[in-house]
């Protein structure tokens, strides 16, 4: 049997793909890409008319570097799918700091969104709004090369970027800004600034006011700014954050917003610094620094710290945002994610700790805008399924089921189950056990058969998550044999 998730992380996601060209009666490198994404549900609509020969011709045609990818197999496992009618999809509208939004999906400030056809193909494709790229006054000159990564397989785990901010002149940045609110009134454009002295940040708060964004985002989080005074300098820096917010927040009438650094130890903090100065919303998080010693991401044979992001990090994003959603003065700060959103799932987890919308950039610099399909496609389906019919009712539905770790039940057990259709013996389990775990597993080594020992197992699971195929589940929470 093939393994689902396995062999549709396999596919290239093609431009203009081949297979698709042979198949006159679907589109398998969407259904595919639908998998990929976290909507294996839903893929099936794109391959239901195709034929076994077509699904063939398609196989063929892959380009893949190693083998084909094996399309009929994946079809052939995909759900039926379900007719879906004149059944209008919920709609995902939210307000974001009073801005009507058409879902909650936007361009985090980013080598994503640097000049007028970009933005304006992602609006075209479905993304709701844009943090345009950051605009400062200084003199902006990039190395290279500038980004590095991570990689497991041909996917990103982790991308580390040493980009800066926005090389335009400030007046070309808000002249593009300008003509994308008045091209695209709809969709929501606001202008990300940083400034190194009170003058400068007044100056560009003003000029984006001016120019006719929606609002404007106050970059305190740049991570890689070769000049003291600037970016994550100023994030790390409570007094700093206040003085500077409460400047533009005298200066303009739209909507405020302080991006927030994660090189810090205490969030809060400087969240609390905008919160007294009046700020409207706070975006989190920007780039971790980090170091990453590839050869080949070297600048004439030298390394630096830089920026770090994608999927590694939306674990400490996610952590950060609880933080800020669960600060009792913090409620009337809206909240904007950031930090590893690649798959509808990953955005939810962020709406539901707090967001009212997210940022991605790292997801869209390698896959492209086309994800947004599948963003909006599984948040709506995961509404349906639900019965919900308003994005709203999922903002910070999980912060009760959050608690501290004094909190937790310690009274209680749930054990990890073999299933034996699954189980392909090969003993990752036992290994990991022996080595990492309680010692409580067996391995026959004639049946390659793997047994757990309940007498010393103790519900820590580190089995069930190194296993390759999904064999070990759960067994019901009981108490504890004291």
């Amino acid at each position: 049997m093939i393994h689902f998730q396995e062999e549709a992380a396999r596919c290239l996601l093609c431009a203009d793909a081949p297979c698709s060209h042979v198949c006159k009666k679907g589109d398998p490198a969407r259904a595919i890409r639908a998998i990929r994404f976290g909507n294996e549900a839903l893929a099936g609509q794109w391959v239901a008319e195709c034929t076994d020969e077509e699904l063939a011709q398609a196989e063929r045609a892959c380009i893949h570097y190693d083998r084909p990818v094996r399309i009929r197999e994946l079809v052939a496992a995909l759900a039926e799918p379900t007719p879906v009618g004149n059944v209008e999809p919920p709609s995902l509208a939210i307000d974001f700091v009073g801005i009507p939004c058409e879902n909650p999906f936007f361009l985090a400030s980013s080598a994503v969104c640097t000049n007028y056809e970009m933005v304006a193909r992602a609006f075209d494709a479905g993304w709701a709004g844009v943090f345009f790229k950051t605009v400062c006054m200084q003199d902006i000159r990039e190395v290279s090369p500038r980004f590095d990564a991570v990689k497991d397989n041909t996917s990103f785990v982790g991308f580390r970027n040493m980009e800066q901010l926005s090389e335009n002149p400030v007046e070309m940045d808000f002249d593009i800004m300008r003509r994308l609110k008045q091209d695209y009134p709809t969709k929501v454009v606001i202008a990300s600034i940083m400034g190194q002295t009170e003058e400068q940040w007044i100056e560009l708060a003003k000029m984006a006011e001016k120019a006719g964004v929606d609002a404007v985002e106050l970059n305190f989080s740049c991570p890689q700014m070769r000049l003291t005074g600037m970016g994550s300098d100023v994030g790390q820096n409570a007094e700093l954050v206040t003085f500077f917010t409460a400047y533009v927040k005298r200066s303009v009438k739209i909507p405020v917003i302080a991006k927030m650094t994660p090189n810090i130890t205490q969030i809060n903090r400087p969240a609390m610094g905008a919160y007294f100065a009046g700020v409207d919303a706070i975006s989190a998080i920007n780039t971790i620094k980090s170091v990453t010693m590839s050869p080949s991401a070297a600048v004439s044979h030298k390394q630096t710290v830089s920026g770090y992001s994608g999927r590694a990090v939306k674990p400490i994003a996610l952590r950060y945002i609880y933080e800020m959603a669960s600060n009792p003065l913090m409620k009337k700060v809206q909240l904007s994610g950031i930090g590893g959103i690649e798959k509808w799932r990953d955005a939810l987890e962020f709406i539901q700790l707090g967001c009212r919308n997210v940022q991605v950039c790292t997801a869209v610099m390698e896959y492209g805008y086309r994800i947004i399909d599948d963003l909006i496609m599984g948040l709506q389906n995961y509404l349906s399924e639900r019965g919900i019919d308003r994005l709203e009712c999922l903002v910070g539905e999980e912060l009760p089921n959050l608690s501290l770790p004094s909190d937790l039940d310690r009274d209680t057990v749930v054990f990890p189950k073999i299933d034996r259709e699954k189980c392909i013996g090969c003993g990752r389990c036992y290994t990991s056990c022996m080595d990492g775990g309680h010692q409580a597993i067996q391995f026959d080594t004639q049946t390659r058969s793997p047994r757990i020992v309940g007498t010393k197992c103790v519900g820590c699971h580190l089995c069930r998550l190194v296993c390759p195929t999904g064999a070990i589940g759960m067994t019901k929470r009981i108490k504890k044999n004291n």
